[in-house]
């Protein structure tokens, strides 16, 4: 998820939670230098969509609540986004043309194996013993409707990715935490991905605004500032309660 949620929004009480741990969370995001964490500069499209000049995903709140929560740890957040890009096609860690073509995207990157390169590129800038990989976060799921074949592969492509996610981070059980997102077809993967793959967790969503899983958005369907807060605290609760270890 690339996130499009109002940085110019977030209250004066989060902005002191921010600075308070920002210090202790270095941000890679989409080949951008590393840097404490923040809102990001919108992509020009955005930037004239959306008329705002800072946006965020939900790493800005995963990375706060993890910090508050772990005081003596320092965090590192890779991100690699793309906008309306779909696993079948350029996310796929078994890219294939007719797959691509399928989804609209042959002109796009190979996602997934510039992802994996990417992030060798930034740990290659520390120790093997000063690091420890934790989780990979999943926000994706709405451009694999564009087609059929698309929705009915979702799961089998998404255990795929998690597979491969794990092979090339040398870690058999790395945490995969995702959020539920898409066609029912597609989200009926993830729930079975998540009920067979162990060490994979799903984040319900829910339309009913009344539900504790509903998170606000905007018109146009992208999460607005509070329902992007929300996401980003929900991710860093169910790591905290599944995944992290015990502090001293």
């Amino acid at each position: 998820m690339e996130g499009r949620a109002n940085g110019r929004k977030i209250t004066r009480e989060d902005q002191a939670r921010l600075k308070n741990v920002q210090k202790r969370i270095q941000l890679a995001f989409n080949h951008e230098p590393i840097g404490p964490l923040d809102v990001v500069s919108p992509s020009k499209e955005i930037r004239k969509s959306y008329r705002r000049d800072r946006i965020f995903g939900p790493e800005l709140f995963f990375g706060i609540s993890l910090a508050e929560a772990m005081p003596n740890e320092k965090f590192l957040f890779i991100k690699r986004t793309r906008g309306s890009s779909s696993l079948h096609g350029c996310w796929n860690p078994e890219w294939s043309e007719d797959k691509a073509v399928l989804m609209g995207e042959a002109k796009h990157p190979k996602l997934y194996r510039e992802y994996v390169d990417y992030v060798r590129r930034v740990l290659d800038g520390y120790s093997p013993e000063d690091y420890e990989l934790c989780a990979m976060l999943w926000v994706q799921g709405e451009s694999d409707d564009k087609a059929p074949e698309a929705e009915a592969a979702y799961g089998a492509t998404l255990r795929m990715l998690i597979e491969h996610v794990r092979l090339d981070t040398k870690d058999k059980t790395l945490p995969f935490i995702l959020f539920q997102v898409g066609s029912p077809q597609v989200v009926d993967g993830m729930r079975q991905t998540a009920a067979k793959v162990p060490n994979v967790t799903l984040i319900p969503q829910s339309q009913n605004p009344d539900s504790p899983d509903f998170y606000e958005k905007m018109e146009n369907g992208h999460y607005n500032d509070k329902g992007m807060k929300k996401l980003g605290t929900r991710f860093a609760e169910v790591f905290l309660r599944t995944y992290a270890s015990p502090q001293q």
